[in-house]
């Protein structure tokens, strides 16, 4: 029998309530009246009650009517350990029981408490004492523990797992002996010891020695969790063995059925059995080793609230509001979770739920709800609120999926505090908008972020103007007061430490603050205060006050990531706090809904394809597209349709969708497959996959005005800031930005979509690489805007606190003084945030919540508000002096990196960027960067400025690919640029180690920079004195060897015709990037790039090369493949070739057919179009390589002489033994003609390709060659007599079409020895001649006259003068060689035949040997082995031998011949009868307009050389000004320029220093510095310069660098040494190392790239945090009136 004994009616009133306790057949519970204070009895335990001396701080109406015999029994526990004076532990699960329990005891026995819920902010001043100021004057007040101990209360301490390691052993000493020294200097005593004291010593003496007895009736009674089940801290050993511990496991699974059939009283009873079963399966510990999160236990009398009030609800979505598994578990707890259910019959309702709102009246602080559930009305009442809104301060759109929604949390409104959980932008904080609208709510907003402490969430101290401490409360305590909505934002950000300070707020509906103050639930309040007969004035004296009975919490949070390493925010813990809502993302049709409410004028096909990107995106199974879908929430598919609405037309919509699609997702920075996955889900929804193309526009294609006060960007227009108000404007100039800006298009179209975001009232994120110039487009954006604008940085260390309010102390008083943020909202200023991505996340949310809801706190208590509307919106307590009303021109421009490597900050993007409108903000176009940095450096050579842009944009493109840590910008090429202007004579090589010297001392890198630059053609690292070009070699003097007379005239007979041109077909130009590397790197040299030709097969042969000049210094470069047959067109100094495969074309053709293509490009008009001709196909194409058409080119039949010859031509399977059709290649492209000639035959072809005119021209002898010496001159050489020469001329000035062949006499004959057999066939002559000073020079005589130089095998050239203009006599000058060519047979390869046959021929075809003459520079350069190469050619032992041809350049006008070394080709064709037949030496050549000479080999490579002598002067000198005219062997000396404050008298030359001693300044010695009128350097007044000798000298560089061999050698042998030993060392033999390094070379790159990845990474990991509550380091500004106080622990410092 359990009995109490009472001296006070009013407790034997309260107790006789409580008539039995669990049965009626055991222990009764009698109130029996007593003399004295009373006793309570459980079983044998009594224990004795005394009258409190506070009753308000006993707990109150914590006691139910009947108590369970599982409670009893820990009561009995906690009763036998208050009699034995020991303090105790009640450790157990999550949930309110162990405090319930502590409150239920402490009622009973009518005990006062101290209650303080601990958290990793709690400090040692938070139990003890605490410092405050009163005029000028700090003192201490006592805390819980020592007003508990003094007092004689009970201390719980609940959360004994959350507070630091360090902060609860100051509670030892108290706990074991009942003492504890106290900061103000008093000492708490043990009560005997301090009795004993006191009977020796007065009351007097025992203050004096600032004593205090501890109350014997003062005990602790913490509460904490198991660790490590739970997260937290362990318990410290010696704290632990202070407690006596006792298990608080859940209630029975009878108590509680007994509990919930109480609750539900009208539900079957079999249905809550099933519930409370399933519950308890979940908390068993089957469960906990599964890794479920424990079910709450204690919130399922509120889930039977709800069924009591709609008993249809379905029971599977009624535990979801307890237990959202969906959004908690992985997949292999889900199906754990969903067993369960289904063991328990806990399955869907039969058929769709429907449930809707009928009415609301609202009466007061209750509201009457009535709805109706499957076609039954219902009626509960809800709390609400009596605040009035205006109908128009909110705009909501319904769709059934919200009314549902806002049923479900009307009916946990009515029963308990619940969170809604829904991914960003899905509509949280305007659903909870409507619920306060719904209910006169007045709303509390309270940011939570990962810093937040528990002080943030209930108080703040501040000071008074006279320097008086005092608390102000948080909006969350000042929505309890006023019966507000406290809405608790980002619950997934705050630490779960922190959020434990609510538990009783949520769960008592108590809470106490941190100056002492004690809030009740206000029905506890009510009745306490009419029990006690006392009035709500005297409550509050003692610090007692009402809960507003409308108060209510609502939780926002973001969905927990289940199956990530990731702690969950999530946990058994928080679910015992809330009952949760999931806000899913709506589908198509729901956000249609809204989108069509929010936009009406929207076209619906514009919705339709928008919202569908979006439908497809989360539905897909691909997790790439499903992270993609969170770009698109329904608040950013809302901006999105605003935008479409207000700048598309119904013409271009779907690439604007695209556009704004890719730029939500900010696909610029998206990994390739990713990216890839967006184009396809595009494509999908057929909509352009690609954005709108920016990178080609110029500033011809968008225009910037201002002007009548407008700004115009294209298109769109909006006014000027102040232009209507001059006062405003005036005030604000200072803090309009005004920079440096040169415009280009890329830039602007940027600012043309922030100007249309602007006028939408948008904020603008600006996310891209460093250095691309975000600040400067934002700045110049307000320029023009003419908007004043507040600058705010964030780093690693900005608070919530910085970015709103500054804390300061002046004067001993904390001033609070706004940040640039409440400034620019105060103003209506832009707000300009940068480096946003470098503070954390849970600081930068402060910024949505602000333009979320419009509303934001700040640390000094006020408050900022949107709408005017919203002041009445706001608590009663607030003053208007507390408002701050964000001023609409109000606007916030974010500025941040691109997420991911390489930058590793805080993802702000992904956070945050559905509240912005985004835009990617890129390093500028190839055009636009080139056209700024001319601005930047006029002076700097545009060579030079394409050199940077093609090597930085190289540089990017491998930081994007994580190749190089560092991601190079547009801000290092600019100063780079600048450096350039100023100073010129520095060299571009030099320069950028400005920008590279970062990684000088990172070899890996270095190598890679060095690399891209000399690529590029920047030599970086190289010296003036490194030139390697050819040795020249002095050949003989031109000798007069032969004329040329012309007799035998006679006219040929021609024949015109119209060409016939098929197609067009049209075929793929394909682009392919090619790696162009520019030589001239390390060295000087004749090799100027190199580059391959892709989709070149092992297989593949180079048949032709030929070039054009497109006019404006357009150079290209045309290359034709056979086998298979392709045609290439190349920009000179481009890094891409255009592709156009000719195989469906072209007759089949094969290794047996061996085709040979040659090409001749046209001019204009027809530029960029190429006639292909295949000698042995027989077939003629017209190719036009800008767009892929093809056409082909027949040649009709006619009657008469031509018949034999046409049929001829188009039969390509007959027989061949009347030879072949070859095409001459040197006719000028502006004539757009192309000449053929039947070799073996007697009949030449003229095509007109211009006009389709042919003119066939019948000559009287066998062809054996064509070359063209004019458009209207040809030169033929006979068949097997090539020596017998014909010049073919036009019979009059009026035709371009020769006819009158002349027969060429010549006569004198050289007969050279030594040809070795060679025949004087002419390969190759000039179409043009020399100019008179070339000639004159070549021939070393004074001479003006038509000539042109020719070449055959017998001699380096001949020039011909007179030739062709001059038809009398022409001279004929020799180039002799010393030593004939080799015999064709042995020339190139060991085994070739010098006839190559054709498969079907009888006759042989001879291959054309490379050759070129050019007439500019009066040069023959041709191919030759490299056994023909004299060793003169060579330094001493410089000849490679690993190459086996040389270009031989014949420079007959300087009369000098140089041999260049031909790089071996890496790969060659097996066809090799085939590659000979093309090229003996498989090398083919041909130059441009500039004699800039181009090689092929047979792997495909693409050489380009500078042969000429005045090209390569002028190389030199660029090249050398490119590094620079600073050498470091020159001596730099100092001169200092200062006025002497003498005057010169007359000049002298002074007097000599025999010793010669320097001498500064004076004017006595001769050849002194810095003196007056003696000879001397740098005074003033002398009769001349007069140098001593006395300058500083130093050892140079280069002497420096001028190491002996012999140590060099010594050092390679030490390292050789140090390498065999560590081979030994790790047991590898020098094979397996060279086999190591040749695996490892393959994959260095990569490797490299991962090292940078994972150091970054280690970097990012190992970042220090601040630690606070520190005795040293840094003055923590949260902790500033601690500091003033007196405080100790007012510091931080950082730590791992």
């Amino acid at each position: 029998m359990l009995r109490i004994y009472m001296k006070q009616d009013s407790s034997l009133r309260r107790l006789n309530r409580l008539s039995k306790v669990l049965n009626d057949d055991l222990r009764q519970l009698t109130v029996v009246r007593a003399n004295h204070d009373g006793v309570v009895k459980i079983g044998k335990t009594e224990i004795p009650v005394t009258t409190p001396n506070v009753p308000q701080y006993v707990p109150y109406e914590y006691l139910p009517e009947e108590l369970p015999q599982s409670v009893l029994r820990h009561l009995r526990w906690i009763a036998q350990k208050d009699l034995l004076g020991q303090d105790i532990f009640l450790i157990g699960p999550p949930g309110p029981l162990r405090r319930v329990l502590a409150m239920q005891y402490l009622e009973l026995t009518r005990k006062e408490a101290e209650y303080i819920s601990l958290s990793r902010d709690t400090t040692e001043n938070d139990l003890k004492q605490r410092r405050e100021m009163r005029e000028g004057s700090s003192f201490y007040i006592d805390q819980c523990a020592v007003k508990a101990a003094i007092e004689g209360r009970v201390l719980i301490l609940e959360g004994i797992e959350k507070a630091e390691r360090n902060v609860l052993p100051a509670l030892n000493n108290l706990l074991e002996n009942r003492e504890m020294q106290l900061d103000d200097g008093r000492f708490l005593m043990h009560p005997k010891r301090y009795d004993q004291l006191l009977k020796d010593n007065s009351q007097e003496k025992m203050e004096e020695w600032k004593l205090v007895r501890v109350n014997e009736n003062f005990r602790v009674f913490a509460l904490g969790l198991p660790v490590p089940k739970y997260r937290g801290n362990p318990l410290d050993p010696p704290l632990r063995s202070r407690f006596q511990a006792r298990d608080i496991y859940h209630l029975s699974f009878s108590d509680q059925l007994q509990a919930l059939y109480q609750c539900a009283p009208s539900i079957d009873s079999s249905r809550i059995a099933e519930i409370l079963s399933c519950a308890t399966t979940l908390v068993t510990q089957d469960s906990s080793n599964l890794g479920l999160p424990d079910f709450p236990l204690d919130n399922l009398t509120s889930a039977m609230s709800i069924l009591e009030k709609i008993p249809s609800y379905p029971t599977p979505e009624l535990l979801s509001l307890l237990y959202p598994h969906h959004l908690l578990l992985n997949k292999e707890g889900l199906s754990a979770v969903e067993d369960v259910y289904q063991k328990f019959n806990i399955h869907n309702h039969t058929g769709p739920f429907h449930i809707r709102i009928e009415r609301v009246e609202k009466n007061g602080t209750a509201a009457q709800v009535e709805v109706t559930a499957d076609h039954q009305s219902h009626s509960f009442e809800v709390a609400c609120n009596d605040h009035m809104l205006d109908e128009d301060i909110n705009t909501f759109v319904a769709t059934d999926y919200h009314a549902r929604l806002l049923v479900d949390m009307l009916l946990t409104h009515s029963t308990k505090d619940f969170c809604i959980i829904g991914g960003k932008g899905c509509g949280k904080t305007s659903l909870v908008r409507e619920f306060a609208k719904i209910l006169s709510y007045r709303t509390e907003p309270l940011l939570m972020y990962q810093d937040m402490t528990s002080r943030d969430l209930l108080q703040h101290r501040y000071t008074l103007p006279n320097g008086d401490t005092v608390w102000k409360f948080s909006p969350l305590i000042q929505a309890t007061l006023d019966g507000s909505l406290a809405v608790l934002d980002g619950l997934d950000r705050v630490n779960a430490g922190t959020l434990s300070i609510l538990q009783r707020l949520v769960h008592d509906r108590e809470i106490t603050l941190h100056d002492g103050m004690r809030l009740l639930q206000h029905n506890k309040y009510d009745s306490m205060r009419d029990k006690l007969g006392v009035t709500d004035q005297e409550m509050n004296e003692r610090s007692v006050f009402r809960i507003h009975p409308s108060f209510r919490m609502i939780g926002l949070a973001e969905p927990p990531k289940p199956g990530t390493s990731a702690q969950q925010w999530l946990n058994s813990e928080l679910l015992t706090l809330f009952m949760y809502h999931h806000m899913a993302p709506l589908n198509s049709a729901q956000e249609s809904a809204i989108i069509k409410g929010l936009v009406p004028n929207l076209p619906s096909e514009v919705s339709r394809d928008l919202l569908a990107v979006s439908e497809r995106l989360r539905s897909s199974k691909d997790g790439n597209a499903r992270s993609l879908a969170s770009s698109l929430s329904t608040r950013q598919l809302i901006r999105i349709s605003r935008r479409l609405n207000a700048y598309t037309s119904p013409s271009n919509y779907k690439q604007y969708i695209s556009d704004a699609v890719h730029k939500a997702c900010l696909s610029r920075f998206l990994p390739p497959l990713t990216r890839h996955t967006l184009t396809d889900v595009l494509s999908s929804c057929d909509l352009p996959e690609e954005p709108i193309l920016t990178k080609h526009l110029t500033l011809d294609d968008i225009s910037c005005v201002v002007e009548g006060g407008k700004l115009t960007i294209d298109n769109v227009s909006y006014p000027l800031y102040g232009s209507d108000n001059a006062a405003e404007q005036s005030a604000s100039d200072a803090k309009i930005p005004d920079i440096l800006f040169y415009d280009n298009a890329q830039h602007l179209m940027v600012m043309r979509d922030m100007l249309q975001d602007y006028v939408l009232g948008e904020h603008i994120l600006l996310v891209g690489n460093q250095g691309v110039g975000k600040n400067k487009v934002v700045d110049r954006f307000l320029h023009l805007l003419n908007k004043p604008r507040e600058y705010l940085q964030l780093h690693r260390d900005t608070t919530v606190q910085s970015l709103t309010v500054q804390p300061t102390v002046r004067n001993g008083i904390i001033v609070y003084e706004d940040s640039a943020l409440v400034r620019a909202v105060k103003n209506g200023y832009a707000l300009v945030v940068d480096e946003a991505d470098k503070a954390p996340i849970h600081v930068t949310c402060v910024l949505k919540s602000l333009l979320e809801s419009g509303r934001a706190s700040l640390a000094d208590g006020r408050k900022i508000v949107t709408d005017p509307n919203e002041l009445a919106n706001l608590s009663k307590s607030t003053s208007q002096d507390e408002i701050i009303l964000m001023h609409p021109d109000f606007r916030m421009f974010v500025l941040a990196n691109r997420p991911g490597f390489p930058f590793l900050g805080n993802d702000f993007f992904s956070s945050l960027g559905d509240v912005f409108s985004c835009h990617a903000v890129d390093n500028p176009s190839i055009a636009s960067e080139l056209h700024m940095l001319a601005q930047y450096g006029p002076s700097v050579p545009t060579a030079t400025l394409k050199k940077l842009v093609a090597a930085f944009g190289e540089l990017r493109d491998m930081a994007d690919r994580g190749l190089i840590s560092y991601p190079y910008s547009t801000r290092e090429v600019v100063n780079i640029v600048k450096h350039l202007e100023q100073f010129p004579d520095d060299g571009i090589a030099s320069v950028v180690q400005n920008v590279f010297d970062f990684d000088a001392y990172k070899k890996e890198a270095k190598e890679q920079l060095s690399s891209v630059m000399h690529k590029h053609g920047i030599p970086v690292g190289a010296k003036p004195q490194d030139v390697h070009l050819s040795k020249p070699l002095t050949i003989s003097r031109p000798e007069l060897t032969a004329l040329w007379k012309y007799n035998k005239v006679q006219d040929c007979d021609s024949f015109s015709g119209t060409i016939t041109i098929r197609g067009p077909i049209y075929l793929n130009a394909q682009k392919y990037e090619i790696e162009r590397i520019r030589h001239r790197g390390f060295d000087f040299t004749e090799e100027v790039a190199h580059w391959t030709l892709p989709q070149f097969y092992q297989s593949s042969i180079v048949s032709d090369m030929a070039t054009c000049n497109e006019g404006e210094g357009k150079e290209v470069l045309y290359i034709a493949t056979v086998n298979p047959h392709a045609l290439y067109r190349h920009d000179n100094q481009a890094d891409h070739v255009t592709m156009i495969d000719l195989y469906d074309v072209l007759p089949s053709s094969n290794a047996m057919v061996q085709p040979r293509a040659k090409i001749v490009p046209m001019g204009k008009p027809l530029e960029g179009q190429v006639v292909v001709y295949d000698e042995k196909l027989k077939t003629m194409l017209m190719v036009d390589t800008k767009i892929g058409t093809v056409r082909r080119i027949d040649i009709p039949s006619f009657k008469g002489p031509m018949d034999r010859l046409i049929s001829w031509m188009t039969s390509s399977g007959k027989d061949d033994s009347e030879g072949v059709i070859r095409m001459c290649s040197s006719l000028p492209p502006e004539y757009c003609s192309v000449v053929l000639y039947h070799r073996e035959g007697n009949n030449i072809i003229h095509l007109n390709m211009l006009d389709g005119v042919m003119n066939v021209i019948e000559i009287p002898i066998t062809i054996g060659n064509v070359k063209i010496l004019d458009v209207d001159k040809w030169l033929i050489s006979e068949y097997k007599n090539e020596e017998n020469l014909f010049l073919l001329e036009p019979t009059s000035a009026e035709t371009l079409i020769p006819t009158r062949l002349r027969h060429i006499d010549i006569e004198n004959k050289d007969v050279v020895d030594g040809t070795n057999g060679q025949s004087r066939q002419v390969h190759a002559v000039t179409s043009t001649s020399l100019t008179s000073e070339s000639l004159s020079q070549m021939l070393e005589q004074s001479i003006d006259s038509p000539n042109r130089l020719l070449v055959d095998d017998t001699c380096y050239a001949r020039c011909i003068v007179g030739l062709p203009e001059l038809t009398s006599e022409n001279e004929v000058y020799t180039f002799k060689r010393e030593e004939a060519l080799p015999k064709k047979s042995t020339s190139f390869t060991s085994n070739a035949n010098v006839n190559v046959y054709y498969r079907g021929l009888s006759k042989a075809i001879p291959a054309e040997p490379p050759l070129l003459v050019l007439p500019k520079s009066a040069q023959s350069i041709r191919v030759v082995p490299g056994n023909y190469v004299p060793e003169k050619a060579f330094e001493k032992d410089m000849r490679a031998g690993t190459i086996d041809h040389y270009m031989e350049v014949a420079d007959v006008g300087n009369h000098v011949v140089r041999y260049i070394a031909l790089p071996p080709a890496i790969t060659s064709s097996p066809y090799v009868s085939w590659q000979s037949g093309i090229s003996e030496s498989g090398y083919l050549m041909t130059s441009s307009s500039d004699e800039l000479v181009f090689t092929s080999d047979t792997g495909g490579v693409i050489r380009e050389w500078e042969t000429g002598i005045t090209h390569l002067r002028r190389s030199l000198t660029e090249w050398r000004n490119m590094i620079g005219s600073t050498d470091s062997r020159d001596h730099l000396q100092v001169t200092r320029e200062q006025a002497s404050g003498k005057d010169v008298t007359a000049p002298k030359h002074g007097k000599i220093d025999e010793d010669n001693t320097p001498h500064v300044g004076g004017n006595t010695w001769a050849g002194g510095t810095g003196g007056r009128d003696t000879a001397g350097m740098g005074g003033k007044g002398g009769p001349y310069r007069l140098d001593a000798g006395h300058d500083v000298t130093q050892i140079p560089d280069w002497e420096k660098e001028a190491v002996p061999e012999h140590v060099k050698q010594a050092a390679r042998e030490m390292g050789l040494k140090a390498f065999k030993e560590r081979l030994q060392e790790i047991r590898m033999s020098e094979y397996d190392a060279k086999q190591y390094e040749e695996f490892s070379g393959n994959v260095r790159k990569q490797v490299t790239s991962l090292r940078i990845i994972l150091d970054s990474l280690q970097a990012k990991k190992k970042e220090r945090h601040w630690v606070k509550h520190q005795t040293t380091g840094e003055l923590d500004d949260m902790k500033l009136i601690e500091g003033l106080t007196g405080e100790k622990k007012y510091l931080q410092e950082t730590s791992r």
